[in-house]
């Protein structure tokens, strides 16, 4: 029986999302503008990368076809590779919305049919109603905060008098989130994380989609540093997913990273932590190796988004696309016969977009094993066809929506 290896790259979008215009990011391209940029010879960066960008093992698996496909336009100054080895698709998503949640869910075949609830972009973003209930419940005499900020800005910010007056600090994005940054020794960990329970009960009725637990240590803002102790409280899938049919037949669902938090926990038999891209791809290898006949194992590689995209740090973005691309050979040999690779993503994070937010674009999706027919399965129209070509090569019965191209 088969298996499955499934890599998020987390926002690595390859533009021309059909409907990119209605979420003001017409022109948004993560892979294109990167490769831009470093062809144009900006993308050193202390010595830490130089020249066009290289990503040789995806671009053997179709990556650059397809994005040609999406935009129209050849990633510029990429090398072509000698031989295609994998089946690729652009992947257009169908959901409501340019979040995690939405574009995991539909990539395990459950696109997301329903509006999801934001909070206003103003400067008092959470209404006098839902935070004097948190604090009632939480004990608290007060919040920091309280508008849409990133996450690195807002405890370089409000990270002093946090210490001092105890406040947590609440803020949000564009995304359906309500975010809580803590420092995790004066605060404390285990307190921020019940406070998050706390919020999750309170945001229910506004539809939003998580409650993100922020943690960070240090003690000026010059030293300041988020920790790999974040944590998602999601709310469940509207619908059965690729992971919960997975389940029922008995099969096991190894989840890497942050993809049971995304998932709520719903169809994970069993989950592995770690902290930055390396690591999770060190604890992807490990589950490879243990994982039985008809097992799935989900790794999202949050780096690129959480670290490069939302900072709108180019070459780093680019040095991590590298980094991961000279691991993929790793991944390849402990493939048995048998086994499917499919590197995809979730949404962009264009970081030569305005603002900090996720950018809507297509996404690769690339596959490869012995005996997966090679060459272009064109322009899919949801993500869930992703799910679907996976639940095909695990021999599951076809799910309400998707269309395997395997």
């Amino acid at each position: 029986m088969a298996r499955a290896f499934v890599y998020v790259l987390d926002s690595f979008g390859i533009g021309g999302a059909p409907d990119a215009k209605a979420y003001g990011d017409l022109g948004a391209d993560t892979l294109g503008h990167i490769a831009e940029f470093c062809a144009a010879g900006l993308g050193d960066r202390s010595g830490l990368r130089e020249g066009s960008l290289h990503l040789p093992n995806m671009a053997a698996l179709g990556l650059l076809e397809s994005a040609k496909m999406s935009t129209g336009n050849w990633p510029a100054g990429m090398v072509e590779a000698n031989r295609i080895y994998g089946r690729y698709a652009a992947a257009s998503e169908v959901s409501r919305g340019k979040d995690t949640p939405s574009g995991h869910w539909e990539i395990a075949g459950t696109p997301v049919r329903f509006d999801w609830g934001y909070f206003p972009d103003e400067e008092e973003c959470f209404s006098e109603a839902l935070l004097s209930a948190i604090f009632e419940e939480a004990g608290l005499e007060g919040s920091l905060g309280n508008c849409h900020a990133s996450g690195t800005d807002i405890i370089q910010r409000f990270g002093q008098m946090h210490i001092w007056s105890g406040k947590p600090i609440f803020y949000t994005s564009a995304d359906s989130v309500f975010q809580i940054a803590a420092h995790e020794y004066h605060f404390g960990l285990e307190r921020l994380l019940q406070l998050c329970e706390i919020v999750r009960r309170h945001t229910y009725d506004y539809n939003i989609g998580r409650v993100i637990a922020r943690p960070f240590v240090g003690e000026t803002a010059e030293t300041f540093k988020r920790t790999g102790n974040r944590r998602d409280f999601s709310i469940s899938p509207p619908e059965e997913t690729l992971l919960d049919r997975l389940v029922a037949a008995g099969r096991d669902v190894i989840a890497v990273g942050k993809i049971s938090d995304i998932f709520a926990g719903k169809g994970v038999t069993h989950h592995l932590k770690a902290d930055g891209n390396e690591a999770l791809v060190d604890a992807s290898l490990r589950a490879i190796e243990g994982a039985h006949d008809g097992s799935l194992v989900f790794t999202n590689l949050v780096d690129f988004d959480m670290v490069y995209g939302h900072r709108r740090d180019v070459p780093g973005y680019a040095a991590a696309l590298e980094a991961f691309d000279a691991r993929i050979g790793e991944i390849t040999k402990r493939m048995k016969p048998g086994d499917l690779l499919c590197l995809t993503a979730d949404h962009g994070c264009d970081p030569t977009w305005r603002g900090s937010d996720h950018t809507r674009e297509r996404v690769p999706a690339l596959m490869f094993g012995a005996g997966i027919r090679a060459g272009s399965a064109g322009i899919r129209s949801t993500y869930a066809d992703i799910g679907e070509s996976i639940a095909h090569h695990l021999k599951l019965a076809p799910g309400q929506y998707g269309t395997s191209f395997l």
